[in-house]
C-alpha cells in the first residue's frame, strides 16, 4: 500500500519553484502541496472541510464568524496553493462568489489537472500579481479577503507595505473582514511591523497564534484578522482553545506591536526565511 501510494508522487517545475504533491499516507483522497520543500497546501478531494495544518483551521474560524453560517460571500483570496480556502468556503457557503488570484500560472494548471475543483463551485482563477491585480478592482467588491501569499517560503515585500495594505481597505466592504497570515519568528520583527501596517487601514484587529509564536519563542504563522467593526474575539479565542493544537487570541496589539510604524513601500521588506530543517518533518 505504501508502495502504490509514494507511486502516485508527483513532481513538477513551475514558474516558482519544485512543485510536490504528495498522497496523504493516513487519507487516500488527500493531497500535501510543496514548494520546494515547503508545505504550502493540504487538501482532501472528498472533503474539503478537512484542514491539515493549524493556521488554516484558524484562518477558517475567522471565515466561519465573518457571517453568519451559510450565508454566501464575495470572496477574494490573493496566493492559490492547491486552493483548500476555496474550495472550504464553497463547501460551506455554496453560491459564494469567489476568485483567486495566483501568481505562478504553471502551479495554477497543475492543480486545476490532478486536483480539479468541484464543477458547482463558483471559483474563478486568475494568474496575476496580487498586488497589481488589487490596483484593478472595484472599491468594496468584497465581504472578505484572505491574504496568504508566499512566493517559497516568504511573502515578498510588496505585498507588506501599508500602500498594499490600504488598496486592501479600499476594495473591501464596510463590514468586510481581512484574514491574514503572517509568517515569522524571534523576535517577531516583521509580524510587529505587519500588524501596525494593517492596523493603519483596518484598526479594528486580532491575532490568532499558538502561544509560543506569540511570545517569540519559536517560527510559526500568526493569522490576523482585521476590518472597520470589531472582530469575534470570544468566540475566536474558544475556537483556538478547542483546536488539536490550541492557539490563543492576542487583542492587546498596541502591546505586541511594540512601537512598530506602518511600513512603507520604500522600507518593506520579505518575511523572514524558515529556520533550515522546520518542515522536514511535514514532508
Amino acid at each position: 500500500m505504501a508502495q502504490r501510494r509514494a507511486s502516485r508522487r508527483r513532481v513538477e517545475t513551475v514558474a516558482s519553484g519544485i512543485a510536490e504533491l504528495v498522497p496523504d499516507p493516513d487519507r487516500d483522497t488527500a493531497w500535501t502541496l510543496l514548494l520546494d520543500g515547503a508545505p504550502q497546501s493540504h487538501v482532501d478531494l472528498a472533503d474539503p472541510t478537512h484542514l491539515q495544518f493549524e493556521y488554516v483551521r484558524r484562518m477558517a474560524a475567522a471565515i466561519d464568524l465573518a457571517a453568519p453560517a451559510g450565508r454566501p460571500l464575495r470572496v477574494l483570496h490573493l496566493g492559490g496553493g492547491a486552493l483548500t480556502l476555496p474550495r472550504y468556503v464553497a463547501a460551506t457557503r455554496p453560491g459564494s462568489a469567489q476568485r483567486v488570484v495566483e501568481i505562478d500560472g504553471p502551479l495554477v494548471e497543475l492543480v486545476r489537472s490532478a486536483l480539479p475543483l468541484p464543477p458547482s463551485a463558483n471559483i474563478r482563477v486568475r494568474v496575476a500579481d496580487a498586488r497589481a491585480a488589487v490596483e484593478g478592482m472595484r472599491d468594496a467588491g468584497y465581504d472578505l479577503i484572505v491574504l496568504d501569499v508566499f512566493a517559497g517560503a516568504r511573502t515578498p515585500a510588496h505585498l507588506a507595505s501599508a500602500e498594499f495594505a490600504g488598496e486592501l481597505a479600499r476594495i473591501l466592504a464596510p463590514a468586510g473582514r481581512l484574514v491574514a497570515n503572517v509568517a515569522d519568528g524571534p523576535p517577531l520583527r516583521f509580524a510587529r511591523g505587519q500588524v501596525a501596517t494593517i492596523r493603519a487601514a483596518l484598526p479594528e484587529a486580532c491575532l490568532v497564534a499558538d502561544a509560543g509564536v506569540l511570545r517569540g519563542r519559536r517560527f510559526g504563522n500568526l493569522v490576523v484578522i482585521a476590518g472597520r467593526t470589531p472582530p469575534p474575539v470570544a468566540e475566536l479565542a474558544r475556537r483556538a482553545a478547542g483546536d488539536w493544537f490550541p492557539g490563543r487570541v492576542e487583542t492587546d496589539l498596541e502591546r505586541f506591536a511594540g512601537g512598530a510604524a506602518p511600513v512603507p513601500d520604500s522600507a518593506a521588506v520579505a518575511s523572514p526565511l524558515p529556520p533550515e530543517g522546520l518542515f522536514g518533518n511535514r514532508k
